[in-house]
């Protein structure tokens, strides 16, 4: 009898937990109620149950969607002024902008080509003189050109640690006003905007569809994070200031030997004009059309991040919580797989999408000869929302992760 009563009880108890659940409304459902409400009495998405409930693969693109689409239209209400003016403003700093328009707009949106003016370290109407010639200096088959002027009149204008908010910013506002399209971006600079592509290119490497340099100068950064990001270098042979000259030859044959390296990567393309100076003719702008040709990938199989002294927690689909400056991380994908490798830095977060994984099938994170993780991973609303509110970029947006331990690798 008593042996009945319990099983009668256990079977009443799974029943009813049957019924709880079936009853509970789906994550993508208390996820809609929860946008519906005014931002202010929403609280913290994170903390809410429905934002850690496992999705399916359909749910996880459905919620992208939903999160996106609020986000874009609270963007569009926020940043319309900010549009409207041309100013790009953080804190005291304040970034004024020119653009226009060039050919149709294409089906897939708009190219958006991003350059940098001149100067540097020199009286404001000099700098303002540069960014009037940046305006004109070179025009397009297609595409939105901008021509922003630097916040300050100094030497490293263009490569200050603001520079990368306000131009994370920038090609946002040009998303969400201008239709462009996220995977057509690129940055090009001349002179002292040469000096900021050097170092930008590489710091917002999963920002750019290609990058052009023209007469500037590298300063200390490496060629080591162009991996993904097409790289054109132009420079005068006589442009002998700052050793400008010898330092491209000195970038072409490091940028020649990282490609037979590794001929997935490092795609470049590099002219020295033997008998131009500082100024080339405009001859320079041959790398427009070569730039072009090129598409993000804002997956690729491979990636080397080589922190710049201006560091990010986000590249690609790897994160980490405290970089350091100058490290160095390598990852690669092959299906489940994933290698790292990193002598600096102690723990890396891996986002992955059902764009890069299976995750019906456990995924293998290795770690020099070391597996670091090992093991099915879930997509949650909480993971997409973070990622999307940390770059604004749908195609920089991860359902789930994986935090993994390096330093453990070394015996």
């Amino acid at each position: 009898m008593y042996t009945r009563q319990r099983t009668y009880q256990i079977l009443a108890f799974v029943l009813l937990c049957h019924t709880a659940n079936a009853t509970e409304p789906s994550p993508l459902s208390q996820l809609g109620d929860y946008l519906k409400l005014p931002v202010q009495q929403r609280g913290s998405l994170a903390e809410q149950r429905f934002a850690q409930m496992a999705l399916t693969t359909d749910q996880a693109a459905e919620a992208r969607k939903l999160l996106l689409d609020d986000r874009t239209a609270r963007l569009r209400d926020q940043r319309a002024a900010e549009m409207k003016a041309a100013m790009i403003q953080l804190g005291d700093l304040r970034m004024p902008f020119s653009f226009k328009r060039f050919g149709a707009k294409p089906k897939r949106g708009r190219s958006l080509f991003i350059s940098l003016h001149g100067g540097g370290g020199a009286p404001k109407r000099v700098n303002d003189s540069q960014w009037e010639n940046q305006k004109r200096l070179y025009t397009l088959d297609e595409g939105i050109y901008v021509a922003p002027r630097a916040p300050t009149d100094t030497w490293n204008l263009w490569h200050q640690k603001h520079i990368d908010s306000m131009l994370t910013r920038l090609i946002e506002n040009m998303v969400l006003f201008e239709d462009v399209n996220w995977n057509r971006v690129y940055v090009m600079g001349y002179s002292a905007g040469g000096d900021g592509v050097f170092q930008l290119a590489p710091r917002m490497a999963d920002r750019w569809a290609a990058a052009a340099m023209m007469a500037g100068h590298p300063n200390e950064t490496s060629p080591l994070g162009l991996r993904n990001v097409p790289f054109a270098l132009q420079v005068g042979g006589r442009d002998a200031a700052y050793n400008r000259n010898k330092v491209a030859i000195s970038w072409k044959e490091q940028l020649a030997k990282l490609r037979g390296d590794d001929p997935d990567g490092y795609e470049h393309f590099v002219k020295i004009y033997a008998d131009k100076g500082h100024w080339m003719d405009r001859e320079d702008a041959a790398a427009i059309p070569w730039m072009a040709k090129f598409d993000r990938n804002p997956l690729p199989s491979k990636i080397v991040w080589k922190q710049d002294d201006v560091t990010h927690t986000q590249l690609y689909w790897l994160g980490v919580d405290n970089p350091k400056a100058r490290s160095t991380v390598i990852a690669s994908r092959d299906g489940q797989t994933i290698q790292i490798d990193s002598n600096d830095v102690d723990s890396v977060t891996v986002l992955v999408d059902d764009r890069m994984i299976d995750f019906d099938k456990p995924i293998v994170i290795r770690s020099g000869d070391t597996t670091a993780f090992e093991g099915t991973v879930e997509r949650s609303v909480a993971c997409i929302a973070e990622t999307l509110a940390q770059r604004g970029d749908p195609h920089l947006c991860f359902a789930g992760k994986v935090t993994v331990d390096l330093a453990a690798k070394q015996p």
